[in-house]
């Protein structure tokens, strides 16, 4: 499965990671039942798993609080994927 996954094409241009780099392996590590690798590999997949499922959730039950569970979920995993990648990218540079 490894060997067919989708090249980084920002990664090819620019030589270095984007913000979403090894959020496929960390899938692939998830769906083997890797937990903490997955973790590894990407820190952001369980909120985005849980942004995902909440966002299914609401599509099919809405509530008047919706909006706000979903944004604080979409806020939170934009703050771990900036933190990861900005912890990733001071260990590449410096």
């Amino acid at each position: 499965m490894e060997e067919h996954m989708l090249p980084c094409l920002f990664k090819q241009t620019f030589g270095f990671d984007c913000m979403g780099c090894g959020l496929q392996r960390s899938i692939y590590l998830l769906s083997q039942g890797r937990l903490w690798d997955a973790f590894q590999m990407y820190p952001a997949i369980y909120t985005l798993i849980a942004l995902l499922g909440f966002v299914v959730k609401f599509a099919f039950q809405p509530t008047p609080k919706n909006g706000r569970i979903v944004i604080l979920l979409a806020v939170l995993n934009a703050i771990v994927i900036l933190m990861a990648y900005l912890i990733k990218m001071r260990n590449f540079f410096f």
